[in-house]
């Protein structure tokens, strides 16, 4: 067991190694970090909406920069994980010791959640220590959330693009299978899907149900309602939403809804790993 854990620890150390590296994670630090930065600089924490106004304003504001950015740039760095080792016979390499596929994946899997989600916690981290050397009320409860909610939705889409990864036999498939995904998510369910069935006279809690099966769109409305508890902003759906689940009860499914996708995907994309063709 613990020679498995070890194995792990040096999977995973040596994929923190190779994205530092390939120069992306700086790159996608300073997005982040930056997007903060800049929140700041346009005077964002001085304006109000729905009353709400400093830190609170800013972290409503990135919230749903996250929710365009954050899923691309965690696909678009996850789904050449096990395609590309494959391509440039590093995963021949891996096998050709002592290491279990188990360890090999779930290694891969652990360290680029580390990467991807670590310049997101310490940006919403030092948004508020920001925040109280100027003094402004720090919504620690609203932090916390924000934090949780950025993690599954992170979560959710690596678990996404290791199966990708795992399933496609050519980096060019698995780039353009992410960035499809990405777009379906983002536009097509939200936009076309629901107009289609609007046009067909679909029971209104069909549409909604449908709609929040769109991890994006449970993040979405999960961050909407910690700023606007009755969820006036997205119109009559709020009446369906908060008659059928509740504030806190939509709120852990905006949480755990994202987390459980993730698992389901990671465990699908090992198993399809596992018992596919390893070069």
């Amino acid at each position: 067991m613990k020679e498995s854990f070890d194995i792990f620890l040096a999977v995973a150390q040596a994929e923190i190694k190779e994205s530092i590296r390939a120069r992306w994670f700086f790159l996608y630090s300073f997005i982040f970090g930056g997007a903060v930065v800049l929140l700041f600089a346009l005077g964002i924490t001085e304006s109000q909406v729905l009353g709400f106004t400093g830190l609170s304003k800013l972290l409503v504001t990135y919230l749903q920069l996250c929710i365009a950015i954050l899923p691309i740039f965690v696909l678009i760095t996850t789904v050449r994980a096990v395609v590309g080792d494959r391509e440039s016979n590093v995963l021949e390499y891996f096998l050709s010791m002592p290491i279990s596929l188990g360890a090999y994946f779930w290694g891969k899997l652990a360290a680029k959640f580390l990467i991807v989600f670590l310049p997101v916690l310490v940006t919403l981290l030092g948004a508020a220590g920001w925040g109280m050397i100027r003094s402004f009320e720090i919504p620690w409860r609203l932090v916390g959330y924000y934090i949780l909610l950025l993690g599954t939705l992170a979560w959710c889409f690596l678990g996404i693009g290791m199966f990708i990864s795992s399933w496609v036999r050519k980096q060019e498939w698995a780039l353009g299978l992410a960035f499809l995904t990405w777009l379906v998510l983002l536009i097509f369910i939200d936009i076309i899907m629901i107009g289609v069935m609007l046009q067909n006279q679909f029971e209104e809690k069909l549409i909604i149900g449908i709609s929040l099966l769109n991890p994006l769109q449970a993040f979405r409305t999960g961050a909407i309602l910690l700023f606007d508890p009755e969820l006036s902003s997205i119109g009559p759906a709020s009446y369906v939403i908060l008659d059928s689940l509740g504030s806190q009860g939509f709120l852990a499914f905006s949480i755990f809804y994202p987390l459980a996708l993730g698992w389901i995907f990671s465990w699908g994309g090992y198993i399809v790993f596992k018992r596919g063709d390893l070069v």
